[in-house]
Order: structure tokens, then sequence, then C-alpha cells
């Protein structure tokens, strides 16, 4: 009897030792979890706008095309390369559009020295996610009376990757358009520069009369091109219309909220 117990006991052992070694086998150890590094700084703090320059020259017709092309450097993130993108298609959009429809009717050899394009820009605002530029387009089409004058505006915000459009400032239907031409109007009649001669509509509340403005720190920058609100001798108009003026309807959720902390 008592070998038959101690037979029983030995086994006991022998199973509950083969059993926890299986057990230990099989608990596989939890991993420690490993932190994702986070960038903290904004990707407008980590970039650097710089530019390109870009000149070229010819004889048949005689022309030259200077351009300086915005830029950002410091960041490979595909925002910054789709930004970079954007203005080289603004550019070169201008750039072509003259080759096109300026030099290839040019007469050779020249009636004066020639034909120009030169294209620059300015930074007119930036803080946080906003990045507003001012392309400035100064050219001449040989034999013609004067050179000409241009502006297109972009506005754009880095942290979406996206340009933004003077809808994305307001809230909807709230009819902002007529605010602005309300003030422009009042604006421009002050000033001596013929408006009421015949160029009144050129500040008429719609989209194309609009369609160049800015993001400043005083207000609403809106620039007229040269004929549009007045005559060539006046040269191109520009407007600011201060954001208080405009509070009231302006989208709260929007891009202006960065510039009116």
């Amino acid at each position: 009897m008592f070998v038959k117990l101690f037979n029983l006991l030995v086994t006991g052992l022998t199973l509950f030792s083969i059993l926890a070694a299986c057990s230990t086998a099989a608990q596989v150890p939890t991993p420690t979890p490993t932190a994702v590094p986070v960038n903290p700084t904004p990707l407008s703090s980590r970039v650097t706008l710089t530019y390109i320059t870009f000149r070229e020259d010819g004889s048949s017709p005689r022309y030259t095309i200077t351009v300086q092309t915005p830029r950002l450097t410091g960041s490979e993130d595909e925002r910054v390369i789709k930004f970079n993108e954007r203005m080289n298609e603004v550019i070169q959009g201008e750039v072509n559009y003259f080759r096109e429809n300026i030099l290839a009717h040019m007469s050779s050899p020249p009636i004066t020295s020639g034909s120009f394009l030169d294209v620059g820009y300015t930074l007119v605002y930036q803080r946080g996610d906003i990045w507003s530029l001012k392309f400035n387009f100064v050219g001449y089409s040989d034999g013609a009376a004067h050179p000409f004058h241009y502006s297109l505006t972009m506005n754009y915000d880095l942290e979406q990757g996206r340009k933004l459009s003077l809808d994305d400032l307001f809230v909807e239907d709230s009819g902002y358009l007529k605010t602005i031409s309300s003030y422009c109007i009042a604006q421009l009649s002050k000033r001596d520069i013929g408006f009421f001669g015949g160029f009144e509509q050129g500040a008429d509340p719609t989209s194309e009369n609009y369609r160049n403005w800015n993001i400043a720190n005083e207000g609403l920058l809106i620039t007229f091109d040269e004929y549009q609100v007045a005559p060539y001798a006046a040269g191109p108009q520009t407007v600011t219309v201060p954001y208080s003026e405009l509070k009231s309807l302006i989208n709260q959720q929007g891009p202006l909220v960065v510039v009116l902390r």
C-alpha cells in the first residue's frame, strides 16, 4: 500500500512538473510599446521661403524673360513639395502665355529693343499655417506704347496642403462680396484716379473683380490691376479692408481665426 501511494505521488509530481514547464514555455513576454516619434514643431516652422531664379533670352524675336519662383526648403514633406509645385505652375502658366500669345506675334528684327517679361513675388503674410503671396508681372510687347503690369495672388494653408479661396474665410451665404465691394468703392471714390470715368464696374461684387486678394496683418488686401478701376496712368490700385469691417461675416473655424488672435 505504501509503495502504491509512493508511486502515485511520484507520478503526480512528474505530471505537475511537465505541465508547469509547458505553461512557462507558452508564456510569451509582452513587448514594451515603442513610442512613435512625433515632431511637435509645426510644418511652417520647419521650412524657409527662398526662391529660384530663371532667365531666358532670345534673338528671333528679341526678348528676355526673368523669373523669381518662391520655394520652401527645409523639409521633404509631401505638402511642401505640393506647395512648390503649385508656385511653379502659377508662374510657368504665365510664362507660357507670354511665349504663345505675345512672342509668337512679334516681328524680327524688333521695332524697339524687344519684348520682356519680369516675374517677382512678395510675401504679404505668414503666420501659423497660412502663407499669403502676391506675384507681380511686368512685361512689354515690342512696339507697344508702354509696358503692362498685373498681379496674381496665392493664399495657402500649408498644414492642409491646399490653396485657400475667399469662401473659406467667411460664413456661408454671408454676402461678403457685397461688404468688401462697398468698402472698396467708398475708398476708390476718394482717390483722384478717374474711378467714375467708366471704371465703376471693376469694383462690382463679383468673384472675378476680387480674384486678387491677400490675407494681411491689417485686413484683407485687395488688388485691382491697371485698367480695372482706373486708367493706365493711375496704375494698379490696392485697398485694405479692415477685419473690423468683416467681423460679423468671418468664419470662426476658418483661416482668419489665426490672424485675429
